[in-house]
């Protein structure tokens, strides 16, 4: 590829911070500023630099051409039963969002209760969790916009379709849950802007603090809305609300970070002696109990018969277990479903009464149970293939459920679960079909990688059947190993048409940090020992070449998020293993995450600059500050970063634009600008989208054209040619 003429970009070296008397400049402090126009300006060319660069790149209309074509299959999710309707989640095909159907019966016809698609032009405006009151006449949906984890929360009724004019604005990451008396619903927000701030919601960097617990009356402004609970001697604490199935109690849980640890307090909803109106217009809180009020471990209520409650917890279990406590004991807890040795307890659902629908995950494959929910006996095996459970659709009142699948060669199946059989069996009540996709051309499989301290970290490997280990495959490696999240097998269309007309080999490596074998696999690639979960992926890309599968200039690493600060890691650490990088939403400035939105709940992953010792963990790896020229290391001229593209969204407000835009300046000033005749020949450039955000509710088309974008980059980098 040509070499790229980079657009000027401004130094100022007059910033620099003193961290524990160590000096660590910031030169392009100014690009955190989303406002300023000079930051508007670097966009503007940032962009144009890039658009010059896929111009050049021969597969970007077939690719979006033929990943159209594929995605243009219906999709179903899972149904569910709110009151005396059937309702369900759908998209024709290349609808922008998802649209909700209502019916009276499975068998009958459908009709639209909610469409987003109409309201924006262009389908940036996406739907959020719908939510019923328990008779099923009201429901709450939130609707985001351009991308940005801002909710507002609107109401309708469902006799007649109506949107009443009740609107909740200021909520991020909350949950909705409605009194059974049908009079409103609980839900978490943050403070109105102050007048005269930024109001273009989704674009701001400021803090996230001060979160608090409200009720909500239908009919009123939200200016009326009950103050349940707050904590001001902790403003970057978070709340979650649950009421009880049968109406009795709201539970509180109470959140300090991303960890998977909570505070957890209960509220008699019917010891109320005036109800929740008794609060309107008063400061007081609600009488909530302190059933755990430390952050040791997590907590989800699954069921209760009275005072006595069932959770999911990983209290002494990292691999979680199922147990019961009397509200009236509450210092006795006895164990229901007791840990597995190897599994990991992903979900357990009441269902039909007197059992427990659980998942497992055994080795990044899902396993799923029916087990007495008193006793934890188990009852029924429910096989399934390789793939992942996405939703389980049934509550205790419920002898039918859903069970929504997928996995990397099956689009979409949901199963029907008949629990009153005498062997319940898993049914296909509904299977996507996408035209022209033939799983039988393309295999699975799964191998366990040595790492560097000698663990074996697991990785899938889909490809076209049969294909030689000559090295000669341009490979996809994918990552993302932090905050307990596991990676599992799902099914993409872009994925399909890469392996099916460019040859990819597409591997996804089950690294340290991620959740795949419980809250010890998440510990031991977090804090002081995060770059376990980089060597761990460098691993995962040496068994790819070694193998036979690639070589290094065929490899493109790609993540997201967690995973963008991985892929950033990595090409920081060895530039020399891989042709291609994408680096989607990146946490990039790991001494200043903890400074922007919800940042700061992120420093149990990452640890926290603030502090000294902290602070030396992160500088080692932190993708800002080790941008180094790989050729004066190696004492060779061949040696370059690979060509880099770093993604991101100016309406991200979970990891702000910011980390994405100052390492692409950084990465361009040390590796080209700042030098003549520079050995990077290897593009840097970065993909900025309009109007998006962190990737929930991106509209269909905008999936699309980022997919097109980036793998037609990568298939030019590579020098993979199109095969008919």
């Amino acid at each position: 590829m040509t070499r790229l003429q980079y657009p000027s970009v401004r130094r100022d070296e007059s910033v620099v911070d003193d961290f524990h008397g160590v000096k660590v400049p910031d030169p392009y402090r100014w690009l955190e500023n989303p406002d300023a126009e000079e930051v508007k300006e670097f966009v503007d060319k940032q962009v144009d630099l890039t658009e010059s660069v896929l111009k050049t790149c021969d597969t970007r209309d077939k690719l979006r051409e033929h990943i159209s074509k594929l995605w243009d299959y219906p999709r179903s999710y899972a149904p569910f039963k709110r009151g005396d309707k059937y309702y369900y989640f759908h998209n024709t095909g290349l609808q922008a969002q998802c649209v909700v159907y209502m019916q009276t019966s499975l068998d009958a016809e459908a009709e639209v209760l909610i469409d987003p698609n109409g309201l924006s032009e262009d389908g940036t405006i996406a739907l959020g969790d719908i939510v019923f009151s328990e008779d099923g006449k009201y429901l709450s949906y939130g609707l985001s916009s351009s991308g940005s984890d801002w909710e507002t929360i609107k109401v309708m009724r469902v006799e007649g379709k109506v949107v009443q004019p009740d609107t909740v604005r200021w909520v991020k990451g909350s949950n909705v849950s409605w009194t059974h008396d049908g009079k409103g619903f609980f839900y978490s927000r943050y403070p109105a802007p102050k007048e005269g701030e930024q109001l273009d919601a989704g674009t701001e960097t400021a803090l996230n603090l001060n979160s608090e617990l409200c009720y909500h009356f239908l009919g009123t402004e939200q200016h009326q809305d009950i103050l349940c609970w707050k904590d001001s001697n902790n403003p970057k604490y978070s709340f979650g609300s649950q009421v009880t199935d049968d109406g009795k109690y709201l539970l509180l849980y109470i959140y300090e970070s991303c960890d998977p640890v909570k505070k957890l307090y209960y509220c008699d909803l019917s010891e109320l002696p005036h109800g929740l109106e008794g609060f309107s217009g008063k400061e007081d809180v609600l009488p909530f109990t302190k059933l755990i009020d430390n952050f040791d471990a997590s907590y989800q209520a699954i069921a209760n018969d009275g005072t006595e409650f069932t959770f999911l917890t990983n209290k002494d279990a990292p691999k979680y277990k199922v147990v019961h406590v009397d509200l009236k004991e509450p210092s006795v807890w006895t164990d229901v479903i007791r840990e597995a040795e190897k599994d990991v307890l992903e979900s357990a659902h009441t269902v039909n009464s007197n059992q427990i629908l659980v998942s497992y995950l055994s080795d990044v494959k899902y396993v799923l149970q029916l087990r007495d929910l008193k006793t934890g006996v188990l009852l029924h095996d429910l096989p399934l293939d390789l793939g992942t459970v996405r939703e389980i659709s049934g509550r205790r009142k419920d002898s039918e459920v859903y069970v929504e699948f997928a996995g990397f060669l099956t689009p979409g199946i949901i199963y029907q679960c008949n629990l009153k059989a005498e062997v319940p069996q898993l049914k296909i009540f509904k299977e996507s079909v996408v035209r022209g996709f033939d799983r039988t051309e393309f295999e699975v499989n799964q191998v366990f990688v040595p790492c560097k301290d000698g663990i074996k970290v697991p990785m899938f490997i889909v490809s076209k059947k049969n294909i030689l280990l000559d090295g000669s495959h341009p490979c996809l490696l994918y990552g993302y190993g932090a905050f307990n999240i596991s990676s599992t097998p799902y099914f993409s269309t872009s994925r399909i048409v890469l392996m099916r007309h460019l040859g990819v080999v597409y591997c996804m490596a089950n690294i340290r940090g991620g959740g795949e074998y419980g809250e010890d696999w998440h510990k031991a690639a977090s804090l002081d020992k995060r770059q376990i979960s980089h060597d761990d992926f460098i691993s995962s890309a040496e068994f790819l070449v070694s193998s036979g599968y690639t070589q290094p200039k065929k490899l493109c690493i790609e993540g997201a998020s967690a995973g963008g600060l991985l892929v950033a890691a990595c090409i920081n650490q060895r530039p020399d293993l891989y042709g291609c990088a994408l680096a989607h939403v990146g946490v990039m400035d790991m001494l200043r995450f903890h400074l922007f939105t919800v940042g700061h709940s992120w420093t149990s992953d990452y640890g926290c600059s603030d502090k000294e010792e902290e602070f030396h963990w992160l500088i080692k790896y932190s993708p800002l500050h080790n941008v180094k020229r790989p050729w004066e290391q190696n004492h060779d001229n061949q040696c370059q970063y690979p060509s880099t593209m770093l993604l991101t969204a100016d309406h991200d407000d979970r990891v702000v634009p910011l980390h994405t835009l100052k390492l692409l300046a950084t990465m361009q000033y040390v590796l080209c600008t700042s030098l003549k005749n520079s050995p990077q020949t290897n593009p840097i450039v970065g993909r900025i989208e309009r109007n998006a955000g962190h990737g929930a509710g991106r509209p269909t088309q905008k999936v699309i054209d980022g997919e097109a974008d980036a793998y037609s980059f990568m298939s030019k980098v590579l020098g993979v040619c199109w095969i008919n």
